[in-house]
């Protein structure tokens, strides 16, 4: 099978059929054999319906159906678990990703040899204020922190080589640095593609200014977890001995320049009348339990079980 089209939704029953029709139009010109597999995050509206009749009419079209919203990346992780496709495709559902853009993307994972080809809508057609500046901001420090040059990491549109989605883990928010995932994963290919970018024809965003605040949590998650994700004792276990050496000798000094001043006559006052002495043993403290900290990540990625992290309710073909 040539493509494997995901299109994660929630409330999103305007706009289906439009762009379901868009995207058979496109592989039947292209003469690609393909699978359309809508992922419903917990839709309110008739979004299900209207995919199980495109399943009924169309055996290309799979759905899955969350029992609530559990999100983005869930969505794209229960896909990618389904997809068959030698390429795999991502899209919202919300016609401002052009499936026109689809066969360009194919060309680059099949001919040019991508591991990964993200979509750059250099054009918007959002607001400025709201969206178009906060974006260039996010994205600027995602290039800074992850070595990923992309210069659009919240494109919904991206290629992928079917490898890559096998062994990329998709969780909490993270489904804005999937680039980064992958290159951390060893998929070092990663390329970009300027597309067309669509004003929205129907509804309202689902997202806010909260995702540009989260967009930079989720940045300093994904940094912490590629450099110390995998030896957690490495940052923690460094970071509490170092603190519990400075404490250490610094109560020592404390305490050996009182008995100097003892046994020389010298005036001195009591220990913990000393500020300094509190300071010393409260950085003892933070030491040794910084360093549990990292013995107890160490212990926890040797025991844990993957949890399954979203409940699905239905599934079509």
């Amino acid at each position: 099978m040539n493509l494997s089209i995901l299109i994660p939704l929630l409330n999103e029953d305007e706009s289906i059929k439009e762009l379901y029709t868009w995207i058979i139009s496109v592989m039947k010109s292209n003469n690609y054999s393909y699978e359309v597999i809508f992922i419903d995050d917990g839709s309110s509206d008739n979004s299900w319906t209207i995919i199980e009749e495109l399943a009924s009419e169309n055996p290309n079209v799979k759905g899955i159906r969350f029992m609530k919203n559990f999100g983005k990346s869930q969505a794209l992780h229960a896909g990618f678990a389904k997809a068959q496709g030698d390429v795999i495709i991502t899209m919202d559902a919300d016609l401002q990703d052009s499936p026109e853009e689809i066969p360009g993307l194919y060309e680059m994972i099949t001919a040019q040899n991508y591991d990964l080809v993200s979509g750059w809508k250099k054009k918007r057609y959002d607001s400025i204020v709201s969206k178009n500046l906060p974006s260039k901001l996010f994205n600027w420090a995602a290039r800074k922190t992850s070595g990923v040059e992309l210069n659009d990491f919240n494109c919904g549109l991206k290629a992928y080589k079917n490898i890559v989605v096998k062994n990329v883990e998709v969780s909490g928010e993270m489904h804005r640095y999937i680039p980064v995932l992958a290159k951390n994963a060893g998929f070092g290919k990663i390329g970009e593609k300027v597309v067309q970018h669509q004003a929205r024809k129907y509804g309202e965003t689902k997202f806010g200014m909260d995702r540009f605040v989260n967009g930079f949590l989720d940045l300093i998650t994904i940094w912490f977890l590629s450099r110390f994700g995998k030896r957690p004792m490495h940052l923690f276990g460094a970071l509490g001995s170092i603190m519990f050496i400075i404490g250490f000798f610094a109560a020592g000094f404390i305490g050996c320049s009182k008995l100097y001043h003892m046994y020389n006559g010298m005036r001195y006052s009591l220990v913990t009348n000393n500020p300094w002495f509190y300071i010393s043993l409260t950085t003892m403290i933070l030491g040794t339990q910084l360093f549990l900290a990292g013995f107890l990540g160490e212990i926890i990625l040797r025991t844990k079980n993957n949890e399954e992290r979203y409940k699905v309710s239905k599934e079509i073909n």
